[in-house]
């Protein structure tokens, strides 16, 4: 009984084995290349993300904008460490506008961080589109008095304006 049930088993696996190259023993041989089969069903699914309405969806952006009106607040040099459906994660930095004496006349510092996006939501009119819809971020050495030193913040869910 046991050896009918080992190679009811090992069958389908060497089966498996064999059609992707890999026989035990051998070398590894690539397969004829065939066209994958085409899939109506669904659509190919990845997760984006916008900074700004009205903008195109960003895949690994190298830089992000936090505020959109005036562009006082964005993150910058984002190395990508993870993009998953689940959750995106970054090292980068902060670079806010003091905004002293005003805004215009103020001043840009930079403050190192880490970014993470999760949450998840499709994007109209893509189908197997999704976008992360919120943000924290993790500022990992010096800040300003009054930022703290986590922030989570929502994220628009489309590149259409609000």
């Amino acid at each position: 009984m046991k050896r009918v049930l080992v190679i009811a088993v090992l069958i389908p696996v060497v089966a498996a084995l064999a059609v992707t190259g890999l026989i035990l023993g051998g070398s590894a041989k690539a397969a004829p290349a065939r066209p994958a089969p085409a899939r109506l069903d669904t659509a190919p699914s990845h997760t984006v993300v916008f900074d700004c309405p009205g903008q195109h969806a960003l895949i690994r952006p190298g830089n992000f904008v936090l505020a959109c009106a005036d562009g006082n607040a964005y993150f910058a040099k984002l190395a990508w460490t993870s993009w998953t459906p689940g959750l995106a994660s970054a090292r980068g930095t902060l670079v806010l506008n003091d905004c002293t004496p005003y805004c215009a006349a103020g001043h840009f510092h930079s403050y190192p961080a880490i970014v993470v996006l999760w949450g998840s939501k499709a994007v109209p009119g893509h189908p197997g589109e999704r976008s992360y819809t919120k943000l924290t971020a993790i500022l990992t050495g010096q800040r300003p008095r009054h930022v703290p030193m986590t922030q989570t913040f929502p994220l628009p869910t489309s590149g259409h304006a609000a």
